[in-house]
């Protein structure tokens, strides 16, 4: 079974810490969580589950994000799992609304993450993000055209 989670983010600002305190905004983790679009593959993923038979299935953003952790860190299963639990950047990049003390899901669902998220849909979602980066990087080139042509106006 699997029910879609709140496709609402938590703002890195809102991202609830026991010690209070904020996320970091230019954090790798964060850059990256907004780079990612999980809404847009979410539904390729709930096609791994039954509507209405077995256990709720753990969010897309869990099952990748953990994968993507994984791979990035050079980890295995157990120390990914470790390294959820202790990292509250690594907690909120997995979609979680606050730091936790303990193990969000067992190391032996690294296996069916694996299983359920296929060499095709990570190629498309890295296409997407570089898209998306192509995108924000000429919007942030036109901005800076734009002030430098009012600069440029304004001078007698």
């Amino acid at each position: 079974m699997y029910r879609k989670a709140s496709s609402n983010p938590t703002p890195p600002e809102n991202f609830e810490l026991p010690f209070s305190g904020k996320l970091s905004q230019d954090n790798r983790w964060v850059i990256m969580a907004h780079l990612i679009p999980w809404d847009e593959f979410e539904a390729e993923y709930a096609k791994n589950f039954s509507v209405d038979m077995g256990a709720p299935a753990l969010p897309f953003r869990m099952a990748l994000g953990a994968l993507i952790i994984k791979e990035k860190l050079g980890t295995s299963d157990r120390e990914t799992v470790e390294q959820l639990k202790e990292n509250p950047y690594l907690q909120y990049f997995i979609g979680q609304t606050h730091y936790r003390n303990d193990e969000p899901f067992d190391a032996s669902l690294l296996v069916r993450f694996r299983e359920r998220i296929n060499v095709n849909l990570v190629n498309q979602i890295n296409e997407r993000m570089v898209k998306k980066i192509q995108e924000e990087a000429e919007e942030e080139a036109k901005k800076k055209a734009l002030i430098q042509k009012r600069k440029k106006q304004k001078r007698p």
